[in-house]
């Protein structure tokens, strides 16, 4: 399985060239949230890894992040093995009958189909077919291979954000907030679990890079208005002027006068009396809605709501939005890009058990990929349907929704997608077995997708005789066969340069071989 290899200059060598013709920065939007002024000069931002330079336009870029918990196998979906290509060695390894694993014509991908009305223990049809897929996403798509650092899923789950500390801490999710989400609301929303919703380490960054934690995507939407939503609630001026009333007399209390110059008192003074206000003009309770108004269940009006203009294209597309977590993470991240909420947004399953639906299907199973454990082919198949298909959903909501009125972009041109996995799966099996149970291993992959990535490009390779991946210059994207050791820096520095973050002085490696030419 083959990459790219032109031996062209590096995105990093252009840059550098541009910068001694031409210096510029971009404009710092409005104090929403967190205690900015201070933060946002030249200087301190330079201290913080360089200047805000937006790539090329100063427009925005947008990040969302799938969590695959529990371990996404690379070999069980887009670098497949048949069993004729792995030799002597097809049945003791997680190998796949020939006729299972499917071309993708003019593509180096792979995709599996396990014809099965039911995979081991799921009692329920599985859609194992992936190619229509990897077929209608194949030239936005990379697969990058891995070699992870920790088998532990906390650990590894935020090193697959982190590059494993690679810049000061900071999570990709608060790399791209710092650069882009200064006049957004909420530039940082989690929505995962585990260590997918945990912050980096880097305290010295503006409080808004921090992620906004969600647990239920679907109700959050209506705690984001002080008044609204409260049956005979009084009229807004009344509101507006009790809280005038209580934040004079807060300033002036012992507590408010003994603390004033706390950091954390700043903080909250700032987001209760400036952020919160910036949030209910924006009618954000109703924009992000996606319940219907249907009394006597969820009656909006009756409140003085109403639901999201994109409510009802959403309930047809996320049917159980409000059973199965994963449907409702997504609709409400769409909604978030959309309205400019935020600039990073992340999602992703759970290891709980969700029931979802009418007929009371499954949506996920017991530890998610983890349930490879008990069930690998099941589990694998299951999960993979599972993420590609709201992806692929995702990906057709970005692509109708236009970035602005004057670029002919959409959201999807500006969208980059990375399904993070903390590490693969061990590739053993009993002879010629078709259900077994693997353990956990860092050797693996991860797929991104995005109109800004070299798409279409596999990074790195297979060995088909031990079914492990090899590694690549981050730089050239030249393979590197036989080359096994940790990357976790090369993938966190390469979606930060698809999505064209300032990443001057971090000290990350080059990794022009993810961006499209």
């Amino acid at each position: 399985m083959s990459l790219r290899n032109n031996g062209r200059l590096s995105r990093r060598e252009i840059l550098k060239a541009l910068s001694l013709c031409a210096a510029g920065s971009a404009t710092l939007g409005p104090l929403l949230t967190g205690c900015r002024d201070a933060l946002n000069t030249p200087e301190a931002l330079e201290r913080l890894g360089g200047l805000r330079r937006d790539r090329l336009d100063g427009k925005p870029r947008f990040l969302i992040v799938v969590g695959a918990a529990g371990g996404a196998s690379i070999v069980d979906s887009l670098l497949a093995v048949r069993a004729s290509e792995a030799g002597a060695n097809a049945s003791r390894l997680n190998t796949f009958a020939d006729a299972q694993v499917q071309n993708v014509e003019g593509s180096p991908f792979r995709a599996v189909k396990v014809n099965s009305a039911r995979l081991g223990n799921i009692p329920q049809p599985v859609n194992t077919d992936q190619l229509p897929f990897v077929s209608k996403h194949k030239d936005s798509m990379l697969v990058a291979t891995t070699v992870g650092t920790s088998v532990n899923h906390v650990i590894a789950q935020k090193r697959s954000l982190t590059g494993n500390a690679a810049w000061r801490g900071r999570t990709l999710q608060e790399c791209v907030a710092l650069q882009y989400g200064a006049s957004f609301p909420i530039p940082n929303v989690n929505m995962a679990m585990g260590g997918y919703s945990e912050r980096g380490t880097d305290h010295s960054l503006p409080s808004y890079c921090y992620g906004e934690v969600v647990s239920n995507a679907s109700l959050w939407p209506l705690g984001l208005d002080g008044s609204k939503g409260i049956k005979d609630a009084p009229p807004r001026d009344v509101v507006e002027l009790a809280r005038s009333t209580r934040n004079r007399l807060d300033s002036r209390s012992v507590f408010g006068r003994t603390f004033e110059n706390a950091a954390a008192l700043q903080r909250w003074n700032e987001q209760r009396i400036v952020g919160q206000p910036a949030l209910e003009a924006k009618e954000l309770i109703n924009r992000l809605n996606v319940l219907p108004d249907q009394p006597p269940k969820t009656p909006l009006s009756e409140y003085g709501l109403s639901s999201s203009p994109d409510g009802e294209r959403l309930r047809a597309l996320f049917p159980d939005y409000l059973t199965d977590p994963v449907q409702g993470q997504a609709a409400l991240a769409f909604l978030l890009l959309k309205y400019r909420v935020s600039v990073t947004v992340t999602l992703g399953p759970s290891f709980n058990v969700a029931v979802g639906g009418q007929n009371g299907l499954i949506a996920n199973p017991p530890l998610a990929f983890d349930f490879s454990h008990t069930e690998h082919r099941a589990g694998q198949a299951f999960m993979w349907a599972r993420v590609m298909g709201v992806v692929d959903k995702l990906i057709e909501l970005l692509k109708a929704e236009p970035f602005d009125e004057t670029s002919g972009e959409s959201l999807w041109d500006r969208t980059l997608i990375y399904v993070a996995t903390e590490f693969g799966r061990t590739r053993s099996r009993p002879n010629d077995a078709t259900e077994f149970s693997s353990g956990h291993e860092l050797n693996n992959g991860v797929v991104m997708l995005s109109p800004m990535l070299e798409g279409n490009t596999v990074l790195g390779g297979m060995d088909p005789l031990t079914t492990l991946t090899y590694g690549f210059d981050p730089r050239t994207g030249a393979p590197e066969p036989g080359k096994v050791t940790s990357n976790e820096p090369d993938i966190f520095s390469g979606v930060l340069t698809a999505l064209g973050v300032n990443t001057s002085g971090s000290g990350l490696p080059d990794a022009s071989a993810f961006v499209r030419t």
